[in-house]
């Protein structure tokens, strides 16, 4: 994995890294196989890079308090020189969660509980001093986050998730960046329109957000590129391809090869 980042740093094409947050391996592997968490892996990294802006796609928010994930959010916009982005998102895996004893709760509790966190992330990492907050599961009072991230108000938030209902309208509220998890470009469209929509009922402007999508490299260059192409004429802005272990950078030179000829 390091060889690969610091790989990927020295190649245009690719903007971004990201590690992510599940602690059993995900994409139909043997649940008992190895995984890196993801947090820690990333601040690795981050030292090992010098270009590409950096995330973790996308941290389940019940995992840890708020609180502490936005000191962690502003400490590692420090080590990586403000190329952090806070990718967050509701928290859905059963498995991970019951295994471990953390709440996950009901669709409509992860909801409430992934609004509340949001805004105790975005008001922590601001530039105001101290943070008091009371929610149905979070409380702060005269909260400090010291020293505060590189960036600007906050590092961009990146939301994870297409429910229509609430997911994608807490993205239109906070987030910089919405990634589509997985599905085909007519489901991208479907979801992003809801998106919009949801800006519109606000009053934001949605050309605030960037649109990106996951696509899983299966091996071919020229397959990645043309589901890229497909997510991009639908409307994403930017296309994390999935490189399923074991990880060699070896795959870099072609793939980048096959993607440059999109722009």
């Amino acid at each position: 994995m390091l060889e690969v980042w610091r790989a990927a740093d020295g190649i245009e094409v690719f903007e971004s890294g990201w590690t992510s947050d599940h602690f059993y391996p995900m994409h139909g592997a043997d649940p008992s196989g190895p995984r890196l968490e993801g947090w820690t892996t990333l601040a690795a990294l981050a030292q090992a890079t010098r270009r590409l802006r950096l995330g973790v796609l996308v941290t389940g928010i019940h995992y840890r308090h708020p609180a502490v994930l936005a000191n962690m959010a502003a400490a590692l916009d420090i080590v990586s020189g403000g190329r952090l982005e806070l990718g967050i998102g509701a928290g859905w895996n059963e498995l991970e969660s019951r295994a471990y004893g953390i709440e996950l709760g009901t669709p409509g509790q992860r909801s409430d509980r992934f609004e509340e966190a949001c805004q105790v992330l975005t008001r922590l990492l601001s530039p105001q001093e101290t943070t008091t907050f009371t929610g149905g599961y979070y409380g702060l009072r005269g909260a400090r986050c010291n020293p505060r991230p590189v960036q600007r108000p906050y590092p961009p938030i990146c939301v994870g998730g297409s429910g229509e209902k609430r997911t994608l309208r807490t993205a239109a509220r906070f987030a910089q960046h919405w990634n589509f998890t997985g599905g085909t470009p007519g489901e991208f469209s479907r979801a992003r329109e809801v998106l919009h929509q949801h800006c519109a009922d606000i009053g934001r402007d949605p050309a605030q957000i960037l649109l990106s999508a996951q696509v899983p490299f299966t091996g071919d260059p020229a397959q990645t590129t043309a589901a890229a192409a497909a997510l991009g004429a639908a409307g994403a802005g930017l296309v994390i391809v999935y490189l399923p272990p074991p990880h060699t950078p070896a795959v870099l030179g072609p793939l980048a090869s096959a993607l440059s000829e999109l722009s």
